[in-house]
């Protein structure tokens, strides 16, 4: 169990954890916060992730299975009162459980392999909560990674790891790379390399989707710029059949990996 509570928001311990909610804080320490108890369960799941965490008391027994967890896998446990946990959390209302977190993200080699058979690539986006979502939907969807290019938002931002709802943890995530190398790569692994876009010429009903596939998705506001459709295999737009003027991000991704991971399950090419 935790020792004496900490109450002072200016501690150094407390001080070393909330410089994690910036990101030049976070790359150069490696580490990140993740808050809440589904995040925190997942994280601890990953044998040294977690490197201490901090609970309210309330907490400690409304999830003494994530403290006994914690305890368990030798975690230095915190006791942290109302205002140093609201000091930690990046939440209106926090749940009263904040973990500190080595970085996940694996290379580009070993999370992108020649037995992937579908992958989801950030370009350019810049909506944590987007992104997060995206991560999420992708490891429902089955796919084998998550690649967030070097132009996207950080996938520690507090928000991107909220909004993944522990998935960041799931499956093998790959951040920082340029989109020409990372495309190389995914044609070089035997995926055909989809981007959605709006502008696209083929829709999603028109596609086979049963084979190994990359989907490519683009800026919330401006979707994918001209290099990077180029650089597709295929542009492919999610079709509109009533009068709504698009899909936001979150939502197209979600429809265009669901599409794949069921041709993948049901086609031609099911395994």
């Amino acid at each position: 169990m935790a020792g004496s509570e900490l109450t002072n928001i200016k501690s150094p311990r407390v001080k070393a954890a909330r410089r994690l909610t910036k990101r030049a804080f976070r790359d150069r320490d490696r580490s990140f916060l993740a808050e809440g108890p589904q995040a925190v369960r997942e994280a601890l799941a990953l044998d040294g992730v977690v490197v201490e965490l901090f609970a309210t008391a309330e907490a400690e027994l409304r999830h003494a299975d994530v403290v006994t967890a914690a305890t368990a896998a030798g975690v230095p446990l915190f006791r942290a009162s109302g205002e140093v946990m609201a000091e930690l959390a990046q939440t209106v209302t926090p749940q009263g459980l904040l973990a500190v977190c080595r970085f996940v993200h694996v290379p580009l080699n070993d999370s992108v392999t020649s037995d992937a058979r579908l992958v989801a690539v950030l370009a350019h986006v810049r909506d944590p909560g987007n992104a997060g979502t995206v991560l999420r939907t992708a490891d429902a969807a089955g796919a084998d990674s998550v690649v967030f290019t070097d132009a996207s938002v950080d996938p520690y931002n507090g928000k991107c790891v909220r909004a993944s709802a522990g998935s960041l943890f799931h499956l093998p995530v790959t951040t920082g790379v340029h989109v020409t190398r990372v495309v190389e790569h995914l044609k070089g692994s035997g995926l055909r390399v989809l981007a959605a876009d709006g502008a696209g010429k083929q829709t999603l009903d028109d596609m086979d989707l049963s084979g190994p596939t990359a989907w490519i998705f683009g800026n919330e506001a401006w979707g994918l710029p001209e290099e990077i459709l180029e650089l597709a295999d295929d542009v492919v737009r999610v079709p509109i059949y009533g009068r709504a003027e698009s899909l936001n991000l979150a939502t197209a991704a979600a429809v265009c990996l669901y599409a794949s991971a069921r041709s993948q399950r049901t086609g031609p090419g099911a395994r």
